[in-house]
């Protein structure tokens, strides 16, 4: 599996879980979300994202976006 696809991949259950919780426990796991979601936002423009150096760190090979 690509980087890319581990990046999509976790962000999307993050934001998954981060929903359940706040609907289960407090509304301020929506702050979660919001964190993914502005991640997302900063890495299209600059291109860094903070989970790519760790998984290029752990050897998993690069697809498209972050090469």
């Amino acid at each position: 599996m690509t980087i890319d696809r581990i990046v999509m991949m976790f962000a999307g259950a993050v934001v998954l879980v981060s929903v359940l919780l706040s609907q289960l426990h407090h509304v301020y796991w929506l702050f979660l979300t919001a964190f993914v979601g502005a991640n997302l936002l900063q890495a299209s423009f600059t291109g860094f994202c903070p989970l790519v150096k760790i998984l290029k760190a752990l050897g998993s090979k690069p697809g498209q976006a972050f090469s």
